[in-house]
């Protein structure tokens, strides 16, 4: 086994703006309170990972893996997820702050966005099939030519998608939030 092969490990409290994380292979790692903030994880593999009141803002994700990996409790303001590895790409967020995040172009079927801030995000031409965003704020959040097919959106709000631009079919609106379909009308809506 290679020496970049890091297992079943928790990490509480690292500062790794102090010091670089270790290009390695995380598999079943605990990540707790680290600040990642501006750090370089490029070309770093997480493997059913947990990240939780982590800070990785403005982090670079060049290569970098997803796998099986949930975000509580994190910020994560600013990442570009377009430039992970998308093979095996897959990833949850509970409570976390990811303004300014670009998922652009990604596959990201069955994801989970729970009680998230997901202000002027991009999600232009993702597969976003059967996703949930479950009580998120997604205000000026971006989607262009998306697919949101069985995606569920009932206790999602301040979204603003275009049905004639993106793929809805079977996508799931409380009727409250139908305002943010009708967005680009520019109606007065009343309760």
């Amino acid at each position: 086994m290679s020496v970049n092969y890091i297992a079943d490990q928790t990490f509480d409290k690292q500062d790794f703006t102090l010091r670089p994380v270790p290009k390695a292979e995380y598999e079943g790692c605990s990540f707790i309170s680290c600040n990642f903030s501006n750090s370089d994880l490029s070309g770093v593999k997480f493997l059913d990972c947990s990240f939780t009141s982590c800070n990785l803002s403005l982090a670079s994700l060049i290569k970098t893996v997803f796998s099986d990996v949930s975000f509580k409790d994190c910020k994560m303001l600013g990442l570009r997820f377009e430039n992970c590895n998308d093979f095996g790409l897959a990833f949850s967020f509970d409570n976390c702050k990811l303004d300014h995040c670009s998922f652009y172009k990604l596959k990201l079927k069955k994801t989970t966005f729970k009680n998230a801030q997901l202000h002027e995000v991009d999600f232009s031409e993702c597969d976003l099939s059967s996703s949930d965003f479950q009580n998120c704020d997604l205000l000026q959040s971006t989607f262009d030519k998306t697919i949101l097919e069985k995606a569920d959106f009932r206790s999602a709000y301040n979204y603003s998608i275009d049905p004639d631009n993106n793929r809805l079919k079977k996508a799931k609106f409380s009727k409250s939030g139908l305002a943010g379909l009708l967005h680009k009308y520019d109606l007065q809506i009343s309760e």
